[in-house]
């Protein structure tokens, strides 16, 4: 498992090599679907932490507090880390796996050109792991918030979306490959 920051570092960085800006709300998304998809190929997890159901989907709390003050706008900055015992900000190492980058290299060729409003509506998914965690809590099944794994791997793998890429110039491609 990995620093979840390092791993949003590392999706930022393969967004400014492909051009994508990413907003903190885009970004969430990008980990998330970046995480379930690593649980269930890999059989492991991506990030350390949790998730949990948000209004506008899951969020990793601890990569939502490092990038919270771009705001709506596009990310332009790298998470820190914190040394514990002095409190000096370090920097964050990116994964050396190439599994790992390979990975995020994937997931941002299939979902990262979407609108983080599509990226939502993909969360949002009926059956999806945020919607089974929130239709869970209002029947009385104590959850709390947090996705847990096991969910994302129950939930997510028989769950397909397809999404139509959209090119950079926002207009829909006939012609644009299907990603599920």
């Amino acid at each position: 498992m990995y620093d979840p920051r390092a791993i949003a570092n590392l999706i930022l960085d393969e967004g400014q090599r492909k051009r994508v800006t990413v907003s903190n709300l885009a970004l969430q998304k990008l980990l998330y679907f970046a995480h379930a998809l690593f649980l269930i190929q890999r059989k492991r997890p991506l990030v350390s932490g949790y998730f949990e159901a948000w209004t506008n989907g899951p969020v990793h709390p601890i990569v939502y507090h490092a990038f919270k003050s771009a705001g709506a706008n596009p990310i332009d900055f790298r998470a820190n880390g914190k040394n514990a015992m002095t409190g000096a900000e370090t920097v964050l190492t990116p994964p050396a796996d190439p599994a790992v980058t390979d990975h995020i290299e994937q997931v941002m060729m299939s979902y990262g050109r979407l609108t983080a409003g599509r990226l939502v509506d993909i969360s949002h998914a009926k059956g999806a792991p945020w919607d089974f965690v929130l239709e869970s809590s209002k029947q009385g099944v104590i959850l709390g918030l947090r996705i847990p794994n096991d969910v994302i791997i129950q939930k997510f793998q028989h769950h397909k979306v397809s999404v139509k890429a959209v090119p950079s110039s926002g207009e829909p491609d006939d012609d644009a490959p299907i990603l599920t």
